[in-house]
């Protein structure tokens, strides 16, 4: 299907191409052979961060290969600074590789670092960053609450109380992704409930096994079976010297992991699903025949591969653009609710027609749609709900 890539007057620097064909490779080669064995695996996780749980499918042996692989190419540090022994891509080239990646069921064991872990300074690059670069330590998010998921900044109650050489935290976090297989969390809580999210709120680097922190062992049931908790914190002692960044920048620092990990990057988490659905629709309809013509003689099933495909090329357009206009330092982060709000909505239709064409064999766990919709239709919530995004898009709109 290479006319989804069309030659036009716009083309990818040659560099960024080479890191699509490479991850294409690895992608086809790699992981598509293993999906059939992975889909129906009920030990896999499902929710945003698959790989952490892979070996709990293929075992040591397939695990410790794909890890090879990732490290041997250089995917392992796609979102590693150069300085951190990454590639050095730019946020364009990570956006077409993951797309790549997403195009099968079957993760790649990358290294899976947030944006703010680089806010590290001192100590907490060796305690902290470097460990989760290499895969040797997981963390974990920390900022909704029972009562403050759209309006963090505003009705966060965890607070941090400043006591000598360290802090006294107080609160409970929900939703927490991850929080019971991470070895820290990456905190933000209330340091001045006056100037809160201008300045009040501030990240902390929380041990997991610090004394005093609490996780709901059960973890919540979510349908799109991601790993998700409540996590309690009665009196945590936190040394001054685990505050990530500044004190009183911590909603900032959130707010930066949102714009990129969040919301411009779950463009191409969706996008490589969509054209996944788009390639196997229309190989499916040329082969499946009823009343005996092949379905891709019909108009109701030509149509929906159209709405796919013009999905797809306007996703794309979006991705691309954003990306490269955040590469050249400008503020992406309206852009990135667009990418985010039309993504999870375009993706989770087209997952939803994909199904559809396929009859009951959409629904069967030989084929990863029911698997991309779960994902796909999470991402209308996690991340700031559709309708967040749309009044902070309609915010900038009116100015």
């Amino acid at each position: 299907m290479e006319e989804l890539h069309p030659n036009t007057h716009y083309q990818l620097p040659p560099e960024v191409e080479e890191f699509r064909m490479l991850a294409r490779k690895v992608c086809r080669e790699e992981l598509m052979p293993l999906e059939r064995e992975y889909l129906p695996h009920p030990g896999h996780a499902l929710g945003l961060k698959e790989s952490i749980k892979i070996k709990n499918v293929f075992g040591k042996e397939i695990s410790a290969r794909l890890e090879k692989v990732s490290r041997d190419t250089g995917l392992w540090y796609v979102m590693v600074p150069e300085q951190y022994g990454g590639m050095g891509i730019s946020l364009l080239a990570r956006a077409v590789i993951l797309e790549e990646l997403n195009y099968c069921a079957v993760p790649l064991p990358v290294a899976h670092v947030a944006n703010i872990l680089y806010a590290c300074k001192g100590d907490q690059v060796e305690k902290y960053l470097k460990p989760v670069i290499e895969g040797q330590k997981n963390t974990s998010f920390g900022q909704t609450e029972p009562g403050a998921g759209s309006d963090p900044g505003g009705m966060m109650s965890t607070k941090a109380v400043r006591d000598g050489d360290d802090w006294i935290i107080n609160g409970t976090k929900m939703w927490i992704s991850m929080a019971h297989q991470s070895d820290f969390i990456m905190l933000q809580a209330v340091t001045d409930p006056v100037k809160r999210q201008r300045g009040g709120i501030t990240m902390f680097l929380v041990d997991r096994d610090a004394p005093g922190l609490s996780i709901d062992p059960k973890g919540i049931k979510t349908w799109h079976g991601a790993a998700q908790y409540v996590v309690n914190f009665d009196n945590v002692r936190v040394p001054a010297a685990q505050v990530l960044g500044e004190v009183g920048g911590g909603f900032s620092l959130g707010q930066q992991w949102l714009t990129i990990h969040d919301r411009l990057l779950r463009g191409p988490l969706a996008l490589g699903k969509m054209i996944r659905g788009l390639h196997d629709c229309i190989e499916w309809s040329k082969n499946r025949v009823t009343f005996g013509k092949p379905l891709s003689e019909r108009q109701a099933i030509q149509w929906k591969l159209v709405d796919m495909y013009v999905k797809i090329n306007a996703l794309r357009a979006m991705i691309y653009e954003n990306c490269a206009k955040a590469d050249n330092g400008e503020d992406v982060r309206i852009q990135a609710s667009l990418v985010k709000l039309t993504s999870a909505n375009w993706g989770a239709e087209c997952m939803d027609e994909a199904i559809q064409i396929h009859g009951a064999m959409g629904e069967s766990l030989d084929l990863p749609y029911t698997l991309f919709y779960r994902l796909l239709r999470h991402t209308r919530i996690g991340g700031g709900t559709d309708e967040i995004q749309k009044m902070l898009i309609a915010r900038a709109l009116l100015k």
